[in-house]
């Protein structure tokens, strides 16, 4: 029996309007949880793809980006508020119903679509993908979800301040409550500093472009650009911003590998190693954790300018093959290599340089991978710690007496970060490493509010960066 005949008498079947906007967006939702994939690498393909069909345009384009994205960022406020909205736990829900449900959330508290219209659309979105029974517990759940804006929903979902700090925080600014502890920790400040932290990891970050020393310049990039489209960094003298809604694909010198994207945090770091003093040679540098390239292309380049080497070296095969790509064209001697860095194969002490930005929690780039602060967990951190520790002492023998070497993370967990390199120069859990500290501070000229040092950590809310954490080690037996 066909759905029309299965229909009360009198009831014509109305097929839901297919939009390929929203059902893009529920798609790469669907892919983030299904297959623990980022937004970041899901979005594009599948826009790239609408495209080429002739579904979207530029517009279009941009809306699925925000409903992507805003739902994730804002996933733990919408889920309390769905929760409040149903009489079963959320656990219960099917995941495909609590993206739809999310979606419309999102489009009914933190866009400007008229109510009808995100009810409406979001309805039919479920009649296509989950089917007619559901759809009316979507309309049900968004229509009560509409009654109220969304400072009134988190008043009424999310426990006082005063009660419960971390849990209030959590539950109005969208991040789990071990992560708000962790980085509460982490800025050592009252209120205010963490409020301001975790709006801004909800605020979607400028895309930031690195003229690569040598084959372009941050002032012919930007003229490239124009003045509509970009604007200088911050704080790098080699980066370049774009502005809203550029689309780094489209710029001839990322193409061609004279620019790249990396974030501003990133390049500090990289600057910092390159421009750490020396007494000797300045010959040999090593990227000991290459993956994906950002940095190893902005060394390599520094390196060729004063006929330096660079050496890259990556763990995993696939991202070897991204910093190949990364450094294609670089006008220096350089090379890629598939390498363990806790397992290297090159002599001790042979290297001038040596960066080691290490893997962890990511927790410093929640607003480039929202995705990232639900998918964490705790014990994470205790996975990471022998090989962070291990990769750090790696390092300084692979540095000669009196080089340098720098410690990197995008992560401001203190577990990630002071703590790593404390427990290496004093030994615990392997030999004491013979190595002093070098100040970090001024060789980030111009950049405000790094701290007592001498190591570094970078904020969003204060530097317009990602969180990136930089210590800086010189060899001294």
């Amino acid at each position: 029996m066909n759905e029309q005949a299965r229909r009360s008498p009198g009831k014509s079947y109305r097929r839901p309007k297919k939009d390929p906007v929203r059902i893009l967006a529920f798609e790469a939702l669907r892919a983030v949880d299904e297959r623990a994939a980022y937004a970041n690498l899901v979005l594009p393909p599948l826009l790239k793809k609408a495209r080429e069909a002739g579904d979207f345009d530029t517009r279009d384009a941009a809306l699925a980006t925000e409903l992507v994205y805003g739902t994730l960022r804002r996933q733990g406020t919408y889920d309390a508020i769905i929760s409040a909205c149903i009489d079963r736990p959320l656990r219960q829900v099917d995941p495909p119903v609590l993206d739809v449900l999310a979606l419309g959330a999102h489009q009914l508290l933190g866009t400007r679509i008229p109510t009808h219209a995100a009810v409406s659309a979001s309805v039919e979105l479920a009649r296509v993908v989950l089917g007619d029974g559901r759809a009316k517990f979507v309309n049900a759940v968004l229509r009560k979800i509409s009654r109220d804006d969304l400072d009134t929903w988190v008043e009424r979902v999310a426990p006082p301040y005063d009660e419960d700090a971390e849990d209030h925080l959590a539950v109005v600014h969208s991040h789990p409550r071990w992560v708000v502890s962790a980085l509460w920790d982490a800025l050592g400040g009252g209120r205010g500093g963490i409020e301001d932290l975790l709006e801004a990891d909800n605020e979607r970050p400028e895309v930031t472009l690195v003229a690569r020393p040598g084959r372009i310049s941050a002032d012919d990039l930007l003229d490239t650009l124009g003045e509509e489209s970009g604007l200088p960094g911050r704080w790098s003298p080699y980066a370049v911003r774009l502005a809203e809604g550029g689309e780094p694909g489209a710029i001839d010198a990322v193409r061609e590998g004279r620019a790249g994207v990396q974030d501003e945090g990133s390049q500090l770091v990289a600057l910092a190693l390159a421009n750490a003093p020396l007494e000797g040679t300045d010959e040999r540098w090593l990227d000991g954790c290459a993956g994906p390239g950002g940095k190893a292309a902005l060394l390599a380049a520094l390196a060729a300018g004063r006929g330096a080497h660079l050496l890259a070296a990556e763990k995993q095969p696939h991202r070897a093959r991204l910093v190949e790509r990364a450094l294609a064209g670089n006008p220096g001697p350089y090379q890629v290599i598939t390498a363990d860095g806790t397992r290297p194969p090159w002599r001790p002490g042979v290297f001038d340089r040596v960066l080691v930005d290490v893997p962890c929690t990511g927790l410093g780039a929640l607003r480039r991978r929202p995705e990232a602060r639900w998918r964490r967990r705790p014990e994470d951190l205790e996975r990471f710690a022998p090989l962070q520790r291990s990769l750090l002492r790696e390092a300084l023998k692979a540095v000669r007496v009196g080089g340098v070497v720098g410690y990197a993370t995008c992560s401001p967990h203190l577990a990630e970060t002071r703590t790593v390199v404390d427990d290496v120069l004093k030994g615990r859990g392997g030999p004491a490493a013979e190595a002093e500290w070098v100040d970090a501070r001024p060789l980030m000229p111009g950049v405000s509010a790094l701290g007592d040092g001498p190591d570094v950590q970078l904020w969003p809310h204060v530097h317009g960066t990602d969180a990136m954490y930089l210590a800086l080690l010189r060899r001294t037996a």
